[in-house]
């Protein structure tokens, strides 16, 4: 819990009382930007989207055109500069600063949440907020839940089925920011489960009420309370509309209908600069609204639209590529763009069709090795994936050979939290000794905490000496069960059940049995009442399987988990030093690398299942896609396995669609088979990464 910072409220002083030309040697436009740039930049007053590319110098744009508004003798105190970072905001004012020689603090820039807290700090009484309210930070707000729910009903948490308070407060923040009831939200989550609903509903309305009486709120009450100022109370409304003659939106895409509403509050009476790209939308998992974007010129009558689409990243080879992407998106749900080339041509993208996943692994790594050494830095390559689950046995092989790596996530796949949780249990079973192993899982249950465990495990080992069994099978057993503390015996039931059958089968049964077996036990009920993301969660796990079935025991399975935790471990990456870069396609928006891999591209995994059933958005899948390939300046290879197992039997899977929709000529198909593939020998003269030449010295110049 903390208090909001005070040191900027002074931004939301008097407005100016008159515009005053700004002094000082002009920037010549002309000549900084390009014609698409110059045109965003010195659009006249009025609504204004601004379509940026991928790679095409948005953050320049919004900078200049800020620049520009000053030269045109608009006070700083009259700008307002909303972004998705503090650090992004605080980047384009130190800037504006550089070219202007005008101070950032005189701006008022930063997230929607930290403009928002101070717009509640000014007129918050109004709606019963004392102006020193405190804001809770996610932990203490997850806290205040907990304890409004079990106030209410004492009872609630030790039904297993019911989630815990972080996923409900995920429930409750997800319908604030996009606009929904929290019932509605509740019944689409738990359909068959009315009396949960209500609950949730109920458990809502308490902490709404409990964050006022203590002058409270959470980061969601930032935004919600600000649009509830300007929609019911013309004061504050005026204030904000008179306050600010121009509003500039970064990331306009990603913005949700909560801080959609919020700018067309501000923005009503008054010029608007929405800046994004529709093709890069790929949050609506999260709340993003992909309709504010499209229906931006609706809502703002006479907005202009501006196109940026040169692009300062890319071979036109990878360009051509993706955009053949947005040529198959749906024509009513996107606006048309097509990326333009500045840089020299390079080599065609790759489609490089594999056996399984570890075939995968192994083409990569020797790409990676080729590139290597013919001069590439490991830190100008990057293996991007559409889950996190994907890159296994791709970390496995990079552990195996020494090369170092960095993931985007900070854990690799066998250091997260669920993984090493299951893998526990599998320990457990296959060492009942392995009393590290036991208290990992058993302390996860409510009011078990090591002292617990250790008695619990004592006693346990006791009753199986006196049986003459396995310490599974006891765990259940009445002597020890009584001693179990109340609030974790419905648990304690469930996962003693599970690892008594799971040491049943471990005898006989192949690994990939004993993992799937593991994976549908208890922990599952439990992953699904504490994560809002379990779904994401037991794929990882389901991914076990599959590894698991490269092994001919359990033994030897858990040895090599072992191994790869010790290598990778042990492997410590030095500060400065050149690392290949694993990262999911969400996590590498906004970045770029010169060799970029993406793999797994085959239906089921990219897309994924869900969109292709149906129920998951294909649109966003594709343009995930499109994001991914745009990450790329020289090179690109997209890499699909063509089998893999699922639950232990050998799937067949298929090229991913998005590949499919692609005319053959805007790649190459290689042979995984061979380090070097079949392809046709393309030449383009001099076609030099590093030189000096047109396309490098336009990047320079436009790009960033």
């Amino acid at each position: 819990m903390y208090d909001y910072e005070d040191e900027e409220d002074d931004l939301f002083g008097p407005p100016p009382q008159s515009i005053k030309p700004a002094t000082g040697e002009g920037i010549d436009f002309k000549k900084e930007l390009n014609a698409d740039q110059y045109q965003a930049v010195t659009a006249p007053n009025g609504p204004a989207l601004v379509l940026a590319g991928a790679g095409s110098g948005k953050t320049r744009t919004l900078t200049y055109r800020v620049a520009y508004l000053l030269e045109q003798g608009a006070p700083p105190e009259s700008i307002l500069l909303l972004t998705f970072t503090n650090k992004a905001s605080r980047q384009m004012l130190e800037r504006v600063e550089e070219l202007t020689g005008i101070g950032g603090h005189r701006f008022l820039g930063g997230t929607f949440h930290h403009v928002g807290g101070q717009a509640l700090r000014m007129f918050g009484d109004l709606i019963g907020l004392p102006r020193s309210f405190t804001i809770l930070d996610d932990g203490d707000s997850d806290a205040l839940l907990n304890e409004i729910i079990r106030e209410i009903d004492p009872d609630f948490f030790k039904a297993k089925e019911n989630p815990k308070a972080k996923p409900i407060k995920g429930l409750i923040s997800y319908a604030r920011n996009v606009g929904k009831d929290v019932e509605e939200v509740a019944l689409a989550r738990y359909p068959s489960n009315r009396e949960l609903v209500s609950k949730i509903e109920h458990f809502f309305d308490a902490y709404t009420r409990t964050k006022l009486a203590r002058g409270l709120t959470d980061y969601d009450d930032l935004l919600v309370f600000w649009l509830t100022l300007m929609e019911k109370h013309e004061d504050a409304r005026t204030y904000f509309q008179n306050r600010f003659s121009h509003v500039l939106v970064d990331e306009y895409q990603d913005v949700n209908l909560l801080q959609a509403s919020i700018v067309d509050q501000i923005a009503s009476n008054h010029q608007v600069m929405a800046v994004g790209d529709d093709a890069q939308c790929i949050y609506t998992w999260r709340g993003a609204d992909l309709d504010q974007i499209l229906s931006f010129p609706e809502r703002h009558p006479g907005a202009k639209i501006y196109k940026i689409e040169t692009n300062y990243r890319s071979s036109p080879e990878i360009l051509n590529l993706a955009n053949g992407i947005l040529e198959n998106r749906t024509a009513e749900k996107s606006f048309t763009k097509e990326l333009k080339a500045s840089r020299p041509h390079h080599e065609l993208p790759r489609v490089v069709p594999t056996l399984e996943a570890y075939q995968q692994a192994d083409f990569v790594i020797s790409k990676i090795e080729e590139l290597y050494d013919s001069g590439a830095n490991y830190d100008q390559i990057a293996i991007l994936y559409r889950a996190h689950y994907h890159a296994m046995e791709l970390q496995v092989e990079l552990s195996r050979r020494g090369l170092p790596f960095l993931i985007t996530s900070g854990l690799k796949f066998f250091e997260q939290a669920h993984v090493k949780d299951m893998v526990a249990q599998l320990r457990f079973v296959a060492n009942p000794k392995d009393s590290t192993a036991f208290f990992r899982f058993a302390c996860l249950l409510p009011k078990i905490g090591e002292k617990t465990a250790i008695k619990l495990l004592k006693l346990a080992t006791q009753v199986a000496a006196e049986k003459a069994v396995s310490i599974c099978q006891v765990l259940g057993e009445e002597k020890v069960f009584k001693k179990v503390p109340a609030d974790a015996k419905e648990d304690w039931e469930s996962m003693a059940e599970t690892l008594a059958n799971i040491d049943v089968i471990a005898a006989t049964a192949t690994p990939s049995v004993v993992v799937e077996e593991a994976i549908g036990g208890w922990y599952q009920t439990y992953l699904r009442a504490t994560f809002e993301n379990w779904p994401r969660r037991e794929e990882d796990l389901e991914s076990l399987v599959d590894f698991a079935s490269k092994h001919q025991s359990l033994a030897e399975m858990l040895s090599q988990l072992v191994l790869l935790s010790s290598e990778s471990g042990d492997r410590v990456v030095k500060q400065g030093e050149s690392c290949i870069r694993l990262s999911t396609i969400h996590q590498s928006k906004g970045l770029e690398y010169p060799h970029v891999f993406i793999i797994g591209l085959a239906d089921g995994l990219f897309p994924n299942k869900r969109a292709i059933d149906g129920e998951g958005d294909l649109e966003e899948e594709r343009r995930l896609f499109y994001v991914a390939t745009t990450r790329a300046e020289r090179s690109l290879h997209l890499l699909y396995p063509t089998l893999a197992n699922q639950k232990g039997m050998p799937v067949r899977l298929m090229q991913s669609r998005f590949i499919k929709e692609l005319p053959e000529s805007r790649y190459e198909l290689l042979n995984a088979h061979s380090r070097h593939g079949h392809r046709k020998e393309r030449s383009f003269g001099n076609s030099n990464w590093g030189n000096s030449g047109g396309g490098y010295k336009g990047y320079k110049k436009f790009g960033y």
